[in-house]
């Protein structure tokens, strides 16, 4: 679990912060989407399921800039769609590097060697690129042969120019725990660090046979840190949420820790579930009904263990509790025994399937104001030729 010290010491700092003002809810990681495009169609991933309306939309640098000063968390991740298809993703992380934000750039690596010149090495700075398993898994799961060798090399060529570069591995259903632990070897030959989370069920994904459910996840994640005994896998997660994959933590959602701003504005509850959209910050913090989200609580949320919604939770917990973080660390994952009680799932309320109608009506936005700029332009013309 080898973060950087003083990012561990920035981190650390912005949480008792936030303890010592008794906030209960404040935002860790920013989730910035400036596109929904993506080069890769992949199985598990509903996320550029949008008409080509939509697609085509991107946030300005501007706007990123204003998301990350609106919400104050200490660290921005750019997931997408695919970030590097960005014109002005190189201008958008200067920005935020200026501003001191630990920036997580998250691609798949198809376009990271041609790109790599947008970028200046910072410790403020590492690329996050997505890799699912070793090259036969990977390219299955992104529906492309050939994947997987492009982004080792990739990541070869990123480090050379002096880059800090991570892994990250979505986890589904019929991954064998010793393909994993294989995987997390490779990880170790190329010295990257490794983030795993458990895919989460999307409703538009084009597989929906592969998601696991909680007592599987528990399950395989205990099975593969038994095999990584003695090893140096270096996750870039805190050990109480490895604790919880392991079923070691009985812990709640904090879907407010790693908020989502993307092309329609502040993502309702969270990054993986969208199910609203508000103006500005505040009006997401302030009107969602957080109450109502969580396993236990909403049907759609039942099987999610992923880290934007855990990951803040047991960083909070190590605040609260730094002796219990203190032992998990040095005792390592449990593996075995049993596991903590399981959240009630009798009382959650059923899923709403509301996508369709969101994207009409963002659909109807973006024809208004295309309407709206076409009559501007057209009015400036005429004017002119007077």
């Amino acid at each position: 679990m080898a973060i950087p010290f003083f990012k561990e010491m920035r981190i650390g700092a912005y949480l008792l912060k936030q303890k010592m003002l008794g906030r209960k809810r404040y935002p860790l990681v920013l989730m910035l989407e400036p596109l929904f495009r993506c080069n890769l169609a992949c199985v598990g991933c509903g996320k550029i399921d949008y008409p080509d309306a939509i697609l085509n939309r991107r946030m300005t640098a501007q706007e990123c800039w204003d998301a990350a000063d609106e919400c104050g968390a200490p660290m921005v991740a750019i997931p997408g769609g695919e970030p590097l298809i960005h014109k002005e993703i190189g201008e958008i992380v200067r920005g935020l590097v200026a501003r001191k934000k630990f920036v997580s750039l998250c691609t798949n690596a198809l376009l990271l060697e041609k790109k790599l010149d947008l970028f200046e090495p910072s410790p403020y700075l590492f690329f996050s690129v997505h890799l699912d398993g070793l090259r036969e898994h990977h390219d299955k799961a992104v529906s492309q042969k050939g994947v997987f060798d492009r982004a080792v090399s990739a990541i070869k060529a990123a480090k050379a120019r002096g880059f800090t570069v991570n892994v990250n591995a979505t986890i589904f259903d019929g991954h064998p725990a010793e393909e994993i632990a294989k995987f997390l070897d490779l990880t170790v030959e190329l010295g990257v660090g490794v983030s795993m989370s458990p895919g989460y069920a999307y409703e538009r994904a084009p597989d929906q046979e592969h998601f696991l459910n909680r007592t599987k996840t528990k399950k395989l994640f205990r099975d593969v840190f038994a095999m990584g005994k003695g090893k140096k896998w270096n996750f870039m997660h805190s050990g109480l949420f490895l604790d919880f994959l392991a079923g070691n933590q009985e812990y709640e959602c904090t879907p407010w820790g790693m908020p989502a701003r993307n092309i329609f504005g502040w993502q309702k509850p969270c990054y993986l579930l969208g199910e609203g959209y508000a103006k500005t910050f505040k009006e997401l913090m302030d009107t969602t009904d957080w109450e109502t989200y969580g396993t236990g609580k909403y049907e759609k949320c039942a099987d999610c263990m992923a880290h934007c919604g855990y990951e803040p939770t047991a960083a909070t917990a190590a605040i609260n509790s730094p002796l219990k973080a203190m032992w998990v660390s040095l005792r390592g994952i449990r593996t075995t025994g049993p596991m903590a009680p399981e959240i009630d799932m009798s009382k959650q309320r059923p899923a709403q399937y509301i996508f369709s109608s969101e994207v009409q009506k963002r659909l109807s936005e973006i024809r208004q104001d295309e309407a709206a700029a076409a009559q501007e332009k057209a009015a400036r013309k005429a004017s002119t030729a007077a």
